[in-house]
């Protein structure tokens, strides 16, 4: 399971500040820290940049590879930008992210080829995310991957993306993420890489209760094939989590309500509530938000509660 560290993005206003008045420190600190605890990729999120993206990109690729030994994902939608990133990027870097816009397309995908980095590739044409599965596969088979082998990017260097929405106001597109995981496994030989950004099931939640639900949707999305996810390294029960699926620790109730949860959901399965000890509040949290996450009872900030 890969990890894309996103901690350094511009939306967040201490790393906006300390772009804006070069704080590399700042900056470097926290790469270093997002390494320590998992990240094997450092995501540089500058936003759209359109006057200064080149100098702003080129500056902080410098700054963190001073800090870290790892590879970086250039993050904007300025493509000379990315360009100027992936000039001075010493580890394979990563282009995050082209969607099936044919301008987009020809913009990324030769700098993909070019500079033999990795590309993260999101299923959403210009009229928007389609609402079923099958609409994100079609966009994968008939644009992006035929698009990317134009171009010369190996499927081994190709994450498709089927983007994730948040459980707060389109819960119903859940079942399409995980389905599309699943899909995008069997288009290839050998098959194209998945990620999502995990972080958006959760989007305006509560703080307190959005690494539940991140945690357990990484748990499903695992079980449905996912490779990668740009997600929150420092978010220690994530990491837990991760542990606990990768090594199938069942020691405890919790690590086999989550292995179970991951095999259902590979098997195409619903997950047996008898496994649950309704004695265990973060048993019975996991729970709740699994059928949550599976549209079987509606979203509400108070749903832990009900």
């Amino acid at each position: 399971m890969l990890i894309i560290g996103e901690n350094i993005h511009i939306i967040a206003p201490k790393v906006k500040d300390a772009i804006e008045s070069r704080n590399a420190k700042f900056l470097q600190d926290l790469a270093k820290k997002q390494v320590r605890n998992g990240a094997h990729v450092v995501d540089l999120n500058i936003g759209p940049q359109k006057k200064q993206g080149v100098a702003i990109m080129e500056w902080l690729v410098d700054a963190i590879q001073e800090a870290v030994d790892v590879p970086l994902s250039l993050d904007t939608t300025n493509a000379a930008a990315i360009e100027a990133g992936l000039k001075r990027c010493k580890k394979q870097p990563w282009i995050n992210s082209t969607s099936a816009d044919p301008a987009r397309m020809e913009a990324l995908f030769p700098l993909a080829a070019q500079y033999k980095a990795k590309i993260i590739a999101l299923t959403m044409e210009q009229g928007g995310i389609p609402p079923t599965a099958d609409g994100r596969v079609q966009i994968a088979m008939e644009t992006l991957i035929p698009k990317a082998m134009e171009f010369g990017v190996p499927m081994e260097n190709l994450y498709l993306d089927p983007l994730t929405l948040s459980v707060n106001g389109m819960q119903d597109q859940i079942a399409a993420t995980l389905e599309s995981v699943r899909m995008f496994k069997q288009l290839a030989d050998p098959p194209p890489q998945t990620v999502v950004g995990l972080s958006n099931v959760s989007n305006s939640c509560p703080n307190a209760g959005r690494s539940l639900i991140n945690r357990t949707f990484l748990v499903m999305l695992l079980g449905a094939g996912l490779d990668a996810a740009i997600a929150d390294p420092l978010d220690k029960k994530q990491n837990e989590v991760i542990r606990i699926v990768g090594r199938r620790d069942t020691g405890t109730g919790l690590g086999r309500l989550l292995v179970a949860l991951h095999d259902a959901t590979q098997n195409m399965e619903d997950l047996d509530p008898g496994i649950v000890d309704m004695n265990d509040p973060e048993q019975v949290k996991v729970w709740k938000t699994y059928q949550v996450l599976k549209n079987q009872i509606i979203y509400a900030h108070s749903y832990l509660r009900i």
